[in-house]
């Protein structure tokens, strides 16, 4: 399924009080490669923002005056996440103000426009358990450079937690990789057994698997899973 990775700025931490969105960035993940698809707007959000979002994102009224309002970039959005399951950390917050600013527009809610959302924040809290999971302790988890990150900025966080995210999963990639051609998936023909050309190993290959098998013998002080599973099977 094609991916997007949504992270949104704000004037401040509740839609309910009248904040808005001020910056809305997404980038695409197709067979789980981050792609060169984006989309990234700053919005006016015709209101201050709060001095403490403020220092968080540095985007000042002035700055946004000149920027489109969000109701003429929400259809670029909205077909820009059709279809896909879309990827967004701590996802109620950024859901609310979504949320909101489509009711203004009388859309339905932003979730019914996309295949699915995740939470990450709740993924990581699953696998990191009574860990800190912002996405600044993820990136340092997972080894994922935020070096240039001084204020945070929509497109450059789903940025960074593309790439946190796809640390995250790695280990529920499948065995069997869905093969894409220009985005289409493509069927692959069953697998005739009775075709398979079989080589069976040279002396010197198989000596030279034996002198590796007993270099870790000799490292782990014990029988290797390797030969421990031929003993039992024979």
């Amino acid at each position: 399924m094609r991916q997007i990775v949504l992270d949104t700025e704000t004037t401040g931490l509740a839609a309910r009080e009248g904040h808005r969105i001020i910056e809305v960035g997404a980038i695409e993940i197709v067979g789980r490669r981050i792609t060169d698809r984006r989309l990234h707007h700053y919005v006016n959000p015709e209101r201050d923002s709060d001095e403490g979002a403020l220092a968080v994102h540095g985007l000042t009224k002035h700055f946004l005056s000149d920027k489109p309002k969000f109701g003429e970039v929400a259809d670029e959005l909205l077909a820009f996440v059709s279809g896909a399951e879309v990827i967004i950390h701590n996802a109620s917050f950024d859901l609310e103000f979504l949320d909101e600013e489509l009711k203004k527009l009388a859309r339905p809610a932003f979730a019914e426009h996309c295949a699915k959302v995740t939470d990450s924040l709740t993924l990581a809290r699953e696998l990191h358990p009574g860990k800190r999971n912002s996405l600044d302790a993820l990136c340092e988890r997972y080894g994922v450079s935020n070096r240039h990150r001084t204020l945070h900025g929509a497109l450059l966080d789903a940025g960074l937690l593309a790439e946190v995210y796809l640390a995250m999963t790695r280990g529920q990639d499948s065995l069997v990789i869905e093969l894409e051609a220009g985005g289409a998936a493509i069927d692959s023909a069953p697998l005739d057994l009775t075709r398979l050309r079989v080589f069976a190993a040279s002396e010197a290959e198989t000596a030279a698997h034996e002198a590796v098998l007993d270099g870790l013998d000799k490292q782990c002080k014990g029988g290797t899973v390797w030969r421990r599973g031929l003993s039992a099977a024979g």
